[in-house]
């Protein structure tokens, strides 16, 4: 007969003062800077950063796809004043990275595939039909790692906007022991940003066809993200085993 364990009195105070407004505003602010002196010491090239110019310019928006291990990247990737937002997980992690890249000026809309989905996508198509791009990570927020997901589709087929995989990369970083292989970047490297080819979604397309774009998302994000770590000479890193998927 299994027992229920009381927390340890120290781990839920650790816990509790790890989530006081005044700790998580060290941290944002700390990771904030960190991200920006990353910025600018790093060597930065990008590849077919023409596919983002027309959101760049604000004449039409895109739904941003990057794999969740390059999430503190994605910040160097938007080079433009126009809004863009991120979808972050509700979780309390979730939004420390949501006040994170709000000192950079990005929006976000809280939820995820498993908590607050429906809330999510309302918020999420009331910023594209804004005019305004969002960027979503397919795998997150628990994966399998840099496994696309349906929500990514099932977005782009509801509003018509097309899906624009991008990625980045750096040559100096530690990857943490995380479920996605979380990239920290350093200081003073060589860096990548790769834009891959843009994905619409028909709103008529039936089961079979929104699975085969699911999948052609997935390859053209392992593509992308593959060559911007080839470009700056890191050793990419591999997805997940692939599960057996079931259309939501």
């Amino acid at each position: 007969m299994s027992e229920n364990r009381p927390k340890s009195p120290a781990r839920a105070l650790l816990k509790r003062i790890g989530r006081s407004a005044a700790v998580q505003g060290a941290l944002t602010w700390m990771a904030a800077r960190h991200i920006r002196v990353v910025g600018f010491t790093t060597r930065w090239q990008t590849a077919n950063g023409e596919a983002a110019q027309a959101a760049w310019n604000g004449e039409k928006p895109v739904i941003v796809a990057f794999w969740h291990n390059r999430l503190l990247l994605m910040p160097h990737c938007w080079r433009s004043t126009r809004p863009f937002n991120m979808l972050i997980s509700s979780h309390p992690d979730g939004q420390l990275i949501a006040r994170t890249v709000a000192r950079f000026g990005i929006g976000t809309v809280a939820g995820s595939s498993r908590r607050g989905g429906r809330e999510a996508l309302r918020g999420l198509v009331r910023k594209l039909q804004a005019g305004e791009s969002i960027g979503i990570t397919p795998d997150g927020p628990r994966g399998p790692r840099m496994r696309a997901q349906d929500g990514v589709i099932a977005l782009a087929r509801l509003t018509g906007i097309p899906i624009l995989p991008a990625a980045a990369a750096v040559s100096r970083r530690v990857v943490l022991n995380t479920w996605d292989r979380l990239v920290v970047s350093l200081p003073f490297s060589r860096g990548a940003m790769v834009w891959g080819n843009p994905i619409a979604v028909p709103r008529d397309a039936d089961d079979a066809a929104l699975e085969a774009l699911r999948r052609q998302v997935e390859d053209e994000l392992t593509r992308v993200t593959a060559q911007a770590d080839e470009m700056v000479g890191a050793v990419p890193i591999a997805p997940a085993e692939a599960p057996e998927h079931a259309a939501a």
